[in-house]
């Protein structure tokens, strides 16, 4: 299994979290940058020939604040110029302010099948003070317009001022919206970001407040039938991230925009950050990658259990000999000593138990090369 990421980067205007390269008030430039992508798909499709993919992701910034008809016309490269599986998934992230009927609808033809939803938190000041440009009422009316059809809703925790009410009536909003798929993650104060300061001035929750939240919270998606299958993620059953479980599973995936990374054929690249280098590396046909480097072993071994850790899944015994030819309690023996304790063993199979799988981090920071 192989996946395709494709970087929108504009935005309607910047959250006061965001740390990701994307771009607020620069939509005049969208269709430039759009036919720069279509190139760069032209140049990698060449070289990626032989390989089918199975998802296709297009992620930011806001996909959505984007004129429909750049989407679908660089998902109509994307069939053009890379083989497909029969039944992809094609997954889109929207902002519910920046929807509308003729949008989803224009979506969907393009081939698009399941939808990422920025819900955040359904308390307005909390949303207004994170920057967000929607309310709890554009959510549902994008909700609406998703009726039936194949959707997640990201729920943020720790956020300044939350409580576990404002977190019930979150995950309830999104619940009874229909969203198939709940990502329930905390905030990161990013150092350069706005809400940054408020993480020194100690105006977020703690540790132990976020850690409260989220066991909360686990509990409630799972009364309400959503199965946790990684750390911040929960579905109804079968409606799990095909295109991020390639990821988790170390699958190979090609990223296509500005400050979009690939991995293929045991190397790791990466595409420059800077708006105007992309496009005149794309428009003279070159790729716009900055740096390119070969997976060790090492590496290799220890991103195969820290994506493994991360999720129900684990670690398989079996899946790592044949890929390594040994034994993975033995390749990381006093690792895997210091964080017995964490872990539980099925058959061939360990995960991290239940209870510590929010503070999983610390579990695989002692894996590290």
């Amino acid at each position: 299994m192989a996946g395709i990421y494709l970087h929108i980067p504009f935005c309607k205007q910047k959250c006061r979290y965001c740390d990701f390269v994307s771009f607020a008030g620069k939509e005049d430039v969208a269709e430039a940058y759009m036919a720069c992508l279509l190139k760069e798909i032209e140049l990698r499709g060449k070289e990626l020939s032989g390989r089918t993919f199975d998802t296709v992701y297009f992620g930011g910034g806001t996909p959505s604040v984007v004129d429909p008809k750049y989407i679908y016309a660089a998902m109509r490269q994307i069939k053009k110029c890379f083989r497909l599986s029969a039944r992809p998934e094609v997954t889109i992230e929207v902002n519910p302010g920046t929807v509308s009927e003729q949008k989803i609808a224009m979506y969907k033809r393009a081939g698009i099948n399941r939808f990422s939803v920025g819900l955040q938190t359904a308390i307005d000041a909390q949303l207004a003070d994170l920057g967000r440009v929607h309310t709890v009422r554009d959510y549902l009316y994008c909700a609406s317009l998703l009726r039936g059809e194949n959707f997640s809703a990201d729920v943020m925790i720790g956020i300044k001022g939350q409580t576990r009410d404002d977190l019930q009536k979150t995950i309830e909003v999104a619940v009874g919206s229909g969203a198939k798929h709940i990502s329930m993650y905390a905030l990161q104060p990013e150092d350069g970001t706005p809400v940054y300061t408020d993480y020194l001035n100690g105006e977020l929750p703690d540790d132990d407040e976020v850690a409260a939240l989220y066991d909360f919270g686990r509990e409630l998606l799972a009364r309400k039938g959503y199965a946790r299958y990684e750390v911040s993620n929960f579905c109804k059953k079968g409606c799990e991230s095909r295109h991020n479980l390639n990821y988790w599973r170390r699958g190979e995936y090609v990223g296509l925009g500005v400050a979009a990374s690939s991995f293929f054929a045991g190397r790791r690249l990466l595409n420059t950050t800077d708006l105007d280098e992309y496009m005149k590396c794309t428009l003279s046909g070159f790729f716009p990658v900055i740096d390119s480097e070969e997976v060790s072993v090492q590496e290799a071994k220890f991103e195969f259990v820290m994506l493994g850790l991360r999720t129900v899944y684990g670690v398989s015994g079996r899946r790592y000999k044949e890929q390594f030819g040994s034994d993975w309690t033995e390749d990381f023996a006093a690792a895997y000593k210091r964080t017995r304790q964490y872990l539980e063993t099925q058959d061939d199979v360990t995960r991290i138990r239940d209870e510590y799988l929010f503070v999983q981090n610390k579990i695989l920071s002692e894996y590290a090369p």
